[in-house]
């Protein structure tokens, strides 16, 4: 274990490659940092993280830069993370506020978070699992076809038109949107299945096979898998960062949801922040690369995932109190909609 001294002078190496990115030595740091200790005693200490693996000298007489396991112990030790500016949150509160349906306001969040943070964005889509029916509408179109809206409370919205349903009257129409309201307006979507399956027999005969055409997209519908969406904002960004893999590599895992929704991880209490550096990221084409993400949610119920991919020399405070932030605002915004 590091003692306080040590990890002061870890934590100015960090900050120091962060903004320069240039190896750092011993003078330059007694000399921007106060450390309270001698050139010569930051030199000690420096060969002693070295020796530990915390820092590594990447050329012959070059100072030294963070390895991996230096940026984990920075991040793990970080006693707070960088908080927002006032103008920066007024930024967000407006520019997310703007959005009027859920893919308007995830792909807002993305392009926000990618200027924010100048990395790579990555918002996973809310699972509907994680949902409740907030209201079902259902709009004739001519005598054979109807369409119907699903409505979440997590702001998703699901439309299908029905086609070839026979001859098909308003008030048929009305008295079955009146009916899956009744039933559904409330109901986990999980629990959906289980509350229409008797609503047919509650119908006139003449109505039940439109009842149940209905119902059967409605269903469909509820199957697919919007949990693996992913939406990717800011990957120009890539083009300014230094990786000691190829881009192209960084480039072809970006590109493969299952990974990205892997590395994102399982989704948690809104409240954590996870900080994946380097070799923890399992895929070889992101070991370069550190993953900073946060569970965004209504209340206390999370829905999916949202982070960002950039180089290990990262701002760590600055990429952790950005995707914080964001992830807050986001369960705002749905709670609100």
């Amino acid at each position: 274990m590091l003692d306080d001294r040590k990890l002061a002078v870890l934590r100015a190496i960090v900050e120091d490659y962060v903004s320069t990115n240039e190896p750092v030595g011993s003078k330059a740091l007694a000399d921007r940092h106060a450390l309270g200790v001698s050139p010569a005693t930051v030199r000690n200490d420096m060969v002693s993280l070295e020796e530990e693996g915390y820092i590594t000298q990447p050329h012959t007489s070059a100072g030294r830069v963070p390895t991996d396991k230096g940026y984990r112990l920075f991040v793990d030790r970080l006693s707070t993370v960088k908080p927002l500016s006032a103008a920066e949150r007024r930024a967000i509160e407006s520019f997310l506020g703007g959005a009027v349906d859920l893919d308007e306001i995830v792909g807002r969040t993305v392009r926000l978070l990618a200027q924010l943070t100048r990395q790579v964005a990555v918002v996973q889509y809310p699972s509907l699992t994680r949902s409740s029916v907030q209201h079902v509408e259902l709009v004739p179109l001519g005598q054979q076809r109807v369409m119907m809206v699903l409505i979440t409370d997590t702001g998703r919205v699901e439309q299908r038109v029905i086609d070839n349903l026979g001859a098909v009257s308003e008030d048929a129409v009305d008295s079955l949107r009146q009916m899956l309201n009744r039933a559904l307006v409330g109901t986990w979507l999980t629990e959906v299945p289980n509350a229409v399956e008797d609503l047919p027999s509650q119908l006139p005969p003449d109505e039940r096979a439109m009842a149940a055409a209905v119902l059967s997209v409605l269903l469909e519908s509820l199957v697919e898998r919007h949990d693996e969406k992913i939406v990717l904002g800011g990957t120009a960004n890539l083009a300014a960062m230094d990786f000691s893999a190829s881009l192209r590599e960084v480039l072809e895992a970006l590109e493969e949801n299952v990974v990205l929704l892997r590395l994102l991880g399982e989704m948690s209490d809104p409240s954590m922040l996870t900080v994946r550096i380097g070799a923890e990221n399992s895929h070889e084409g992101l070991r370069s690369t550190s993953i900073v993400s946060a569970g965004y949610g209504i209340g206390d119920q999370p829905l999916a995932k949202i982070g960002v991919v950039g180089p290990t020399r990262m701002d760590y405070p600055g990429t952790m109190g950005a995707v914080r932030a964001v992830a807050r605002y986001l369960g705002q915004i749905l709670a609100g909609q």
